[in-house]
C-alpha cells in the first residue's frame, strides 16, 4: 500500500493555536456555565410515566412549570406515550414523595396518567458521585502518565497526557456551552474517550519511535511526517467504523443513551485530532532528538564478545 505524503508538522503552529482556542472556549464555558449536572450528581427524582395517548413533553413540562416544579426535564422514553420526567430538588417541598406529587398534578391535567416507576436520588449521594468522578478522571490521567512514562520516554508521557487534557476539556466544554445533561453515562463516555485517545497517540508513539531508531538520516519533522502517514490509514478506518457506529445510536438509541453516544463521538473526533496534531507536535516543541530514543548499548557480559 502507497504511503501518503502529507506533511503535517507544517502546520504545527496554527494546529497548536487552533486547540488553545478551543480549550481556551471550553474553559470559559466551563467557568461561567459550568456543566448541567444530572440527578445523578446533583439529587433528585427520576419519575416514568405512561400516557393513555401519544404526548407533546412541551405540554407536560407547561403543565409542571404552571404548578411550581422548576427546571424539570421532560423527555421521551422509549415510545411517545411513555415520558422520563426529572426533577431537581425543589425548595419547600418533600423530597421523598416528589414522585407521587408529580404524577398528582399530571392526573388532574392528563387522566389515566400512570406512573411506571420513581427513583430518589439524595444530595450526599450525589454530592460523593461527584467527588468520585473527578477522582477517576485524575486517576486515569496519572495512571496513564506512569504507563507511557515506563513504555516510552518523559516527552512522550507528557504529549499523550497533554492530548488527554486537551480531549477531556473540549468534550466537557461542549456539553457546557449547550447545556447537555452531564451525567453518569456520560462520565463513562469520558472515560472510555481517555482509553481510545490513549489507544490512538501509543500507536503513533510506536511507530515515531520504531522509526527514529531505524532511519539514521532525517530530520525530527520528517520522520514524524512519515510516522503519521504510515498509521492514517489504521487511524482512519478505526475511527470512522466506530463513528458509524455511534452515530446510529445517536439517531436510533433513544434518549437514555444519547448523552453517553454523543460525547463518544465528540471524544472519538478530537481524539483522532488530538493524537496527530498535539500529541506529535508536542514532540518537536519539547525538542526531541534521536539520541533520546536510542537502544543502550548492552554491557558486555563476557570477554572478548564483540
Amino acid at each position: 500500500m502507497k504511503v501518503l505524503s502529507i506533511d503535517y508538522m507544517r502546520w504545527r503552529y496554527l494546529w497548536a493555536g487552533v486547540s488553545a482556542f478551543m480549550v481556551l472556549l471550553a474553559l470559559i464555558s466551563l467557568g461561567f456555565r459550568g456543566l448541567n449536572l444530572g440527578l445523578d450528581f446533583t439529587g433528585g427524582t427520576l419519575v416514568e410515566v405512561e400516557f393513555p395517548e401519544a404526548i407533546n413533553p412541551e405540554q407536560v413540562r407547561g403543565v409542571l412549570n404552571d404548578a411550581g416544579f422548576q427546571n424539570g426535564v421532560v423527555q421521551y422514553f422509549g415510545t411517545e406515550q411513555d415520558l422520563l420526567i426529572r426533577m431537581p430538588p425543589q425548595p419547600n417541598s418533600d423530597q421523598a414523595n416528589m414522585g407521587d406529587q408529580v404524577l398528582a398534578t399530571l392526573a388532574t391535567v392528563f387522566p389515566g396518567v400512570e406512573m411506571r416507576q420513581s427513583n430518589f436520588v439524595g444530595p450526599a449521594v450525589g454530592e460523593e458521585l461527584t467527588e468520585d468522578a473527578g477522582l477517576a478522571l485524575l486517576a486515569a490521567l496519572a495512571v496513564i502518565m506512569i504507563y507511557i512514562l515506563f513504555r516510552f520516554t518523559k516527552l512522550f508521557a507528557v504529549g499523550a497526557v497533554v492530548a488527554l487534557i486537551h480531549d477531556v476539556i473540549i468534550t466537557l466544554g461542549v456539553f457546557s456551552f449547550f447545556h447537555w445533561t452531564f451525567d453518569l453515562s456520560v462520565l463513562a463516555a469520558v472515560l472510555a474517550v481517555i482509553g481510545y485517545s490513549l489507544n490512538d497517540t501509543i500507536v503513533v508513539s510506536d511507530r515515531i519511535r520504531e522509526n527514529f531508531r531505524k532511519i539514521r538520516r532525517g530530520t525530527p519533522v520528517e520522520i514524524i511526517n512519515l510516522s503519521m502517514n504510515q498509521t492514517l490509514v489504521r487511524t482512519l478506518v478505526t475511527s470512522l467504523t466506530t463513528l458509524f457506529v455511534l452515530l446510529a445510536l445517536l439517531v436510533a438509541g433513544g434518549e437514555s443513551i444519547r448523552g453517553f453516544a454523543a460525547a463518544l463521538t465528540i471524544g472519538i473526533v478530537v481524539g483522532t485530532y488530538s493524537s496527530i496534531f498535539v500529541a506529535a507536535s508536542l514532540l518537536l516543541f519539547m525538542g526531541i532528538k534521536r539520541e533520546d530514543l536510542l537502544v543502550p548499548e548492552r554491557e558486555k557480559t563476557e570477554e572478548g564478545l564483540p
